[in-house]
């Protein structure tokens, strides 16, 4: 899929998640690689989440993972915490605040 596609479908996915328990800010950036790579962060920020096609450089949390995977996690046929453990999803920074992104979305993180 194409990068400016999945960007949008991750928008779609996000926009119902509860961010009303998240106090001060929250940021995560997406690398993906692969067919449709490209780099985007998620962020909440007094009350407001934002999802854009930049580099987030104070972000919490980065997620390094393919193009491919990423779209099998959108779509909840590809769980997280295996792609995790097999090497196909890399996390950089605050591994609490990388959980939290389970809970913001709801099942549809697995």
């Amino acid at each position: 899929m194409e990068f400016n596609k999945l960007l949008e479908k991750t928008r779609a996915t996000f926009i119902g998640a509860d961010i009303s328990g998240v106090s001060g800010k929250l940021a995560y950036q997406f690398d993906l690689t692969g067919n449709g790579s490209g780099t985007f962060y998620a962020e909440v920020k007094d009350g407001v989440l934002s999802i854009e096609p930049y580099e987030y450089i104070d972000r919490d949390v980065k997620f390094t993972l393919s193009a491919t995977d990423f779209e099998k996690l959108l779509k909840g046929t590809l769980n997280a915490e295996r792609a995790y453990a097999t090497g196909k999803l890399k996390i950089e920074g605050d591994i609490g605040k990388a959980l939290e992104l389970k809970k913001l979305l709801g099942n549809g993180a697995d």
